[in-house]
């Protein structure tokens, strides 16, 4: 799979900004991108920090971008059409003290078209790098909310590879039905630019009915208007995981589904199954899960997890250009 992004990326140069530049894996991984040339980062941070801790990691950034909040020369842009952005809601005063930290620096250069998309987190909350987003990159037409999902990967043992997408297990706690729908599609969008050929399961602890109650009519909810939005999509619901996954167990509780027994996305309920779910196929399945990968923004911004190491950001940056 990363080798068919890496070809794409190669034919249509992509610009990532990293928003903790001095950070060794964020070196690590932008020092390898470019030398491959994959895509071309831009790096947050004083250059004098930047470039010490690069020359300390033996990591060569000779020829990638370094922006420094502190001596930006566009900043008073910056700061003008932050202020619009927030419609009232912060000073100029405000808003140059939040575009000085990177977080929101990065994300207000996306929004300004300097950068085509952001991965941020290594030393961010996931807060931290989804309130910029929303506040200055907003959502994109046709979506109400942001959510996320994860890639699972594994090799199979004739080396072909075995890919999942699991959503939402990282932004909204309690979804309501809209949200899931959207979930649900934006998911979708995702799996077919990772190479999968979408088939939605809505998860539930019940399956067509099998059991009652509101948080079954949620996801039944959610179904409807999921179809109603995106009628080509295959997509069926509500469905127990073994009853969304396993051919067997499909024949038996639901004969007939054009998803049940074959499906590659799944929609969680709520965010405990959602990071229960996926945490389990990666540790127990010995999946690699690349993610939260965030859903409905106008621009791709992903996050990273504060312990992820210099192969997780590499990964993450070219999933994240991918989507640009």
């Amino acid at each position: 799979m990363f080798e068919n992004l890496v070809e794409k990326l190669k034919k249509n140069p992509t610009t990532l900004v990293f928003t903790e530049g001095p950070d060794p894996r964020i070196l690590e991984a932008a020092a390898r991108l470019k030398r491959e040339h994959i895509l071309e980062p831009l790096l947050v941070g004083n250059p004098d920090e930047v470039k010490a801790a690069a020359e300390k990691g033996g990591f060569d950034i000779t020829d990638i971008r370094i922006v420094d909040p502190a001596n930006y020369r566009r900043m008073d842009e910056l700061v003008d059409k932050m202020v619009e952005l927030r419609k009232g809601k912060m000073s100029p005063d405000e808003c140059r003290a939040a575009l000085s930290k990177g977080n929101y620096f990065g994300t207000m250069l996306v929004k300004m078209g300097v950068a085509d998309c952001l991965l941020g987190g290594a030393t961010y909350s996931t807060a931290d790098t989804v309130r910029p987003a929303l506040q200055l990159v907003k959502t994109k037409p046709g979506s109400k909310s942001v959510s996320s999902c994860f890639l699972l990967v594994r090799e199979r043992p004739d080396g072909s590879e075995e890919k999942y997408i699991m959503g939402d297990c990282a932004i909204n706690i309690e979804p309501s039905a809209e949200e899931l729908a959207e979930t649900a599609i934006e998911c979708a969008r995702s799996a077919r630019i990772f190479g999968i050929d979408p088939k939605v399961a809505m998860l539930s602890f019940s399956t067509k009915g099998s059991a009652k109650g509101e948080k079954v009519d949620k996801v039944t909810t959610a179904l409807a208007l999921a179809k109603e939005a995106a009628p080509d999509l295959a997509i069926d619901g509500e469905l127990q995981f073994d009853a969304a996954f396993s051919p067997v167990v499909a024949q038996t509780k639901c004969k007939g589904s054009p998803v049940a027994g074959q499906a590659n996305v799944f929609v969680f309920p709520e965010i405990q199954s959602g990071n229960i779910g996926y945490k389990i196929a990666q540790r127990l399945g010995n999946f690699a899960a690349y993610g939260p990968i965030l859903l409905g923004l106008n621009a791709p911004i992903n996050d990273l997890s504060r312990g992820c190491n210099a192969q997780e950001v590499y990964s993450m940056a070219i999933i994240t250009a991918a989507l640009a």
